[in-house]
């Protein structure tokens, strides 16, 4: 037979452990007839006649005696395989999870997420890579297991998301900055000296989008790849960082942030993942707390996404 019949190892086994027919076909719930065809094609498909008579029983072959724990150990591995998964148990689990965030997010959550799993599963190991573009080969490639940001064009179709949160751009500013306490016109905005976040030279995001039909121009002053550098040189300048609020909670303490005298769409920030790991227990248990550590008692859930 070029494609075997696997059924035929469960019968096997049971034919194996009870040495009858009749008792193996009780078993499983077939007639004696059923079962001894079944026998019939077991010893066609072998070449052995498996179970001979002697007297009134039958016993085994040489064959059949060389198979009985080989073929008794790959119904139970076959059986395990099938079965649903074990209940997970948090405090034996041993595993690293690989999180690819955006810009801020370790900063803001990443503590509370780490107690948060330290406080489950003690042996669980987190590692935090910056998600430097949108390419999802890494979560394809089951490099990263989990992923964090805006979900945009260059995101694989395949991916599963949930949405996080949504989150605005914030203006921010050293304590004393001429700005503090001011009416902010979207003149006084522009004209400051700004440190861009952007990985693009010459990148014209929303912001300078909304000015533009404004016709009016950003002071770009410095072009940087990460919200931390530019905060820092924000604390250290006059200038001003535009950020997401939520992103930047901790980031931002001891400054001054202010809401943009803009009108700009809201951004959502989800979580991505690989379909492979959707059912993975110990996937569900990651992603369940990374939901409850981002958002906020207060703040009512967004609908799932797919």
């Amino acid at each position: 037979m070029t494609k075997p019949d696997l059924n035929l190892l469960i019968t096997l086994n049971v034919l194996l452990a009870e040495g009858s027919v009749a008792r193996a076909a009780q078993r499983l719930g077939l007639s004696p007839s059923a079962m001894s065809r079944a026998l019939a094609r077991l010893r066609k498909t072998t070449g052995d006649p498996l179970l001979v008579r002697a007297g009134r029983a039958l016993v085994p072959t040489p064959r059949a005696l060389e198979l009985r724990e080989q073929v008794s150990q790959l119904v139970q591995e076959a059986t395990s395989v099938l079965r649903p998964a074990a209940k997970l148990d948090l405090a034996q689990l041993m595993r690293t999870f690989t999180l690819r965030t955006s810009d801020g997010f370790v900063e803001n959550f990443g503590g509370a997420l780490l107690t948060r799993i330290h406080q489950q599963a003690p042996n669980v190991q987190l590692r935090f890579m910056q998600k430097l573009n949108k390419d999802s080969a890494l979560l394809r490639d089951g490099m990263v297991d989990l992923e964090t940001g805006v979900v945009g064009l260059a995101a694989s179709p395949e991916l599963r998301t949930r949405a996080l949160f949504r989150d605005r751009f914030m203006g921010v500013v050293r304590v004393g900055h001429p700005l503090c306490g001011e009416e902010i016109t979207p003149v006084s905005y522009a004209a400051q000296g700004h440190i861009v976040v952007s990985r693009r030279q010459g990148h014209k995001g929303p912001i300078d989008e909304a000015l533009q039909l404004l016709g009016i121009e950003r002071n770009i002053v410095a072009s940087v790849d990460g919200i931390s550098t530019a905060l820092a040189l924000v604390r250290e300048t006059d200038c001003v960082a535009t950020v997401p609020e939520r992103h930047t909670q901790n980031l931002r303490r001891g400054m001054y942030s202010f809401p943009l005298p803009l009108t700009l769409p809201t951004i959502t920030v989800s979580m991505l993942w690989h379909p492979r790991m959707d059912a993975d227990p110990a996937h569900c248990w990651l992603r369940q707390c990374v939901l409850e550590v981002v958002v906020a008692p207060s703040e009512p859930q967004i609908a799932h996404e797919d």
